[in-house]
């Protein structure tokens, strides 16, 4: 073979190579699924959207949020939980309702909250407040307590579920307080507020979030902050204890990424690296605090001890309220 075909079958060969190379550049790395467990438009899913955002151009691939609700946020738990350990897969945890969960459920649940997630960040607080209609003659925590104590089993108040945060703020108020209320469960929070405004209901327990969307309308008024401390986007509005009512825990909604069981260490710390990074953009938090959320950045074995804590501290909350799924 001559020295000029020789080098036309070389050319020829490196062709395809070369391609081959462009294409896997181009490709890049594959991407990573949010799952959130609960429907899109909630604050879970609005935090996941502004995250995915920023992760995406971190880490230069596709960062997409996928919506799997149902059964109280386990659908997408399991999903996860059952996911390979390759980091493409991760839970957007709504940890304070997962931790009721676990006490509640066990087994049931189809996870273990503990031994079937490396839990990467802790990424948000978000408060829950007591609202009530507008139509209901009242300004203050303490006006509508003594309402409520004056019309014994008068007043009711929405849930979305027995053994549902809302359930369990309620019942701690009752206890808190000394009044008698009934609980009313609905199958969302969007009918229980329907009827509150329509003034069915009389009062419920709802995240900050939420309460700022409805404030707009004039249909609802907040009386008090089930948080440790005022929010910055309910500045005028006292917490529960500057209202003279302590109740056994903070309603305090704890929101974290978790990834699959053996996911590695490499992995699960720089996800969290680049989660922090995309915490501290101006953008994301800006997006964070209009819907009342606290920006949270911790290490994984700061995240895990907070979930254990959770769970502990709602395994004795339920113990003293006497909720069961029965």
């Amino acid at each position: 073979m001559s020295t000029i075909s020789r080098r036309r079958l070389l050319a020829s060969a490196a062709v395809p190579l070369l391609a081959s190379s462009r294409l896997a550049h181009s490709q890049g790395p594959k991407d990573m699924t949010i799952v959130v467990g609960y429907p899109a438009g909630g604050s879970l899913d609005a935090m996941a959207r502004a995250l995915a955002q920023k992760l995406s151009a971190l880490r230069g691939h596709g960062v997409i949020v996928d919506n799997r609700p149902g059964f109280s946020g386990n659908i997408g738990a399991q999903y996860v939980a059952r996911s390979p350990a390759d980091g493409r897969t991760v839970l957007m945890s709504a940890l304070t309702t997962y931790a009721i969960n676990a006490n509640l459920m066990g087994g049931s649940a189809g996870y273990d909250l503990m031994k079937d997630f490396e839990h990467v960040a802790i990424v948000g607080n978000l408060p829950n407040v007591i609202v009530v209609p507008s139509s209901l003659p009242v300004k203050t925590l303490q006006e509508f307590i003594q309402a409520a104590k004056k019309n014994p089993g008068g007043y009711s108040y929405a849930t979305t579920g027995n053994g549902s945060l809302e359930h369990v703020a309620g019942e701690m108020l009752k206890r808190a307080a000394g009044i008698d209320l009934l609980a009313v469960p609905y199958k969302g929070s969007t009918p229980a507020l329907t009827d509150l405004i329509g003034g069915q209901i009389q009062a419920m327990f709802v995240n900050t979030s939420t309460a700022i969307n409805n404030l707009k309308g004039g249909r609802i008024k907040v009386l008090a902050i089930a948080g440790p401390a005022r929010s910055p986007a309910l500045p005028d509005v006292p917490t529960l204890r500057e209202s003279g009512v302590k109740l056994t825990n903070d309603v305090v909604s704890i929101f974290g990424i978790s990834a699959p069981r053996g996911t590695s260490k490499a992995i699960v710390d720089q996800l969290n690296a680049d989660l922090n990074t995309a915490l501290k953009d101006p953008q994301v938090h800006q997006r964070f605090e209009a819907l009342g959320i606290e920006v949270v950045t911790q290490s994984p074995a700061e995240a895990r001890k907070k979930i254990g804590s959770e769970v502990t501290t709602w395994a004795k909350v339920l113990g003293e309220t006497g909720i069961t799924l029965q």
